[in-house]
């Protein structure tokens, strides 16, 4: 770590790029099952966003782990990598101004902790909030299936635990609400906060 100088406090300002993008950075932290409408929420929301003139970012946990996470597997250790790297990467976007949207399952409160730790001020908590059973019938991705059936590992909700956030900024249900109230309701709360 001795030869590491960084240069943070010789860059361009955030206040300088926020006024430029007339936005204000943020990190969007989409919580939840497989299955609970993360990534179609946070997609319809991405969509809204950049329509209304707004700079995004979205970082979904299947894309992260076929790029800058691939080297990771799904054990404790390994999940709680994949957040440290999210969380990491979410604050230099939201550093510069930029509206970044992280769909990932966070399973439990230890992990959102570090990454809100990392994150700072500009972290905000979604969770989107579906029963396991529902998520379970949807099985988007056939994984549900598998995971009962012993072939994939570690899954979350079946071998391995979800823990509901205790306190997050918005709760949103896909179970009893649809999807495009959801992000209406995502979208109502965030506007004030990025609005410059």
């Amino acid at each position: 770590m001795e030869n590491i100088h960084p240069i943070f406090d010789q860059v361009l300002a955030r206040t300088s790029k926020e006024a430029m993008l007339h936005q204000k950075g943020i990190v969007l932290w989409f919580v939840g099952l497989s299955g609970s409408g993360k990534s179609t929420i946070a997609k319809a929301l991405e969509r809204d966003l950049h329509q209304a003139g707004k700079l995004t970012m979205l970082l979904d946990g299947d894309n992260l782990r076929t790029g800058i996470n691939n080297n990771l597997g799904f054990s404790e250790a390994d999940r709680k990598e994949n957040i440290r790297r999210a969380a990491e990467v979410a604050k230099l976007f939201a550093d510069n101004g930029i509206i970044t949207i992280c769909s990932l399952i966070s399973p439990t409160e230890e992990i959102r902790n570090m990454a809100k730790e990392i994150i700072g001020k500009d972290y905000f908590e979604v969770f989107i909030n579906c029963p396991l059973e529902i998520c379970e019938q949807r099985d988007v991705k056939g994984l549900y299936q598998k995971a009962r059936k012993g072939e994939i590992k570690n899954f979350t909700g079946i071998d391995s635990p979800f823990e509901h956030p205790v306190h997050p900024s918005i709760e949103v249900r896909t179970d009893l609400t649809s999807l495009d109230e959801c992000k209406d309701n995502i979208l109502r709360a965030v506007t004030p906060l990025i609005t410059q």
